[in-house]
């Protein structure tokens, strides 16, 4: 299996990373200003103060919102045909889009399905608002949406009704991503691919706890075993502090380390509107699977390469 370590970052017209700094970040989503605390922001800011001060709604670091009179508390946001909704909801810092994983979702859409035959199957787990989701339905798959809140889903289900896709073939579950795996496996379902965007930590539907550190790879080697044998790709996104991009790399190479396929590590940022600086933000990991050339036999691709 052939392994590249990349940094991606995506210009995406609705927003824009205008400052960042003093763990902190000054960030404009559509027409609207906000500042939010980044603790990967340890450098100090580039703007005067003013203009952060000129910001409609400040968060801090509790995930409460400062607003101002008049600033609307929800509005939409445009995504390459989609209709999303931002909201800056009560006892969270997030604002329902994670702009930086823009450069999944232009990924996503570069492996449309072919026009003919049946959709393929993609599983999301952790779907939160479901851009992801929505991104790969409209392009051609059949989507099972997971995820363990009910306002998250409630507000995926808001986005897939802005953007008209009502009709999209997409199954929305409430579910601990685990359980729910688990359960796929007993009953053969299989999948051709999958998008896992799992949390620090969290908690199910019934109060299932979930520490990333502890149970992703148990949940990565149940995910093998419901992948199809035509399989096109799996993507994991982290946000731990203390993880590493080569650490995703392992643990996505023991378990996808036996099918053909290339693998894809490195870190999510989001590039300053007016310096040179990158913001990190996440890691990620993406498995693709590399069809063997025309009369070659079936076998893994040989040794691993770094680049």
């Amino acid at each position: 299996m052939s392994m590249t370590i990349t940094v991606l970052h995506d210009d995406w017209q609705e927003y824009s990373l205008l400052d960042s700094g003093h763990r902190r970040k000054l960030e404009r989503f559509g027409s609207t200003v906000v500042v939010r605390s980044e603790p990967k922001a340890w450098w100090s800011p580039d703007l005067p103060r003013q203009q952060w001060d000129g910001a409609g709604a400040v968060c801090d670091e509790a995930g409460t919102w400062r607003v101002d009179r008049d600033q609307s508390r929800e509005w939409p946001l445009a995504f390459d045909g989609l209709t999303l909704q931002a909201r800056l909801a009560d006892s969270s810092r997030h604002v329902g889009v994670f702009p930086e994983q823009s450069a999944h979702w232009r990924w996503i859409r570069g492996r449309t399905p072919l026009p003919s035959g049946a959709r393929p199957a993609l599983l999301s787990l952790f779907g939160y608002t479901g851009v992801a989701t929505l991104v790969a339905a409209s392009c051609g798959f059949a989507v099972t949406h997971v995820d363990a809140s009910k306002p998250a889903l409630a507000w995926a289900r808001r986005n897939q009704a802005l953007s008209g896709l009502e009709d999209a073939p997409i199954r929305w579950i409430l579910d601990d991503a685990l359980k729910f795996v688990k359960r796929e496996l007993r009953r053969g379902h299989r999948y051709d691919a999958m998008i896992l965007d799992p949390p620090s930590f969290g908690r199910g539907p019934s109060g299932e706890v979930w520490k990333v550190e502890a149970a992703l790879p148990e949940l990565l080697d149940l995910c093998r075993g419901i992948l199809s044998s035509e399989v096109r790709f799996v993507i994991l996104t982290l946000y731990n502090l203390d993880a590493s991009a080569l650490m995703v790399g392992n643990l996505m190479a023991e378990t996808f380390g036996d099918r053909a396929g290339a693998l894809e590590v490195g870190e999510l940022t989001l590039r300053h509107a007016h310096s040179s600086k990158l913001l990190p933000l996440a890691l990620f990991g993406r498995w693709e699977r590399v069809p063997p050339p025309a009369g070659a036999g079936n076998s893994p691709m040989e040794g691993t390469g770094h680049t």
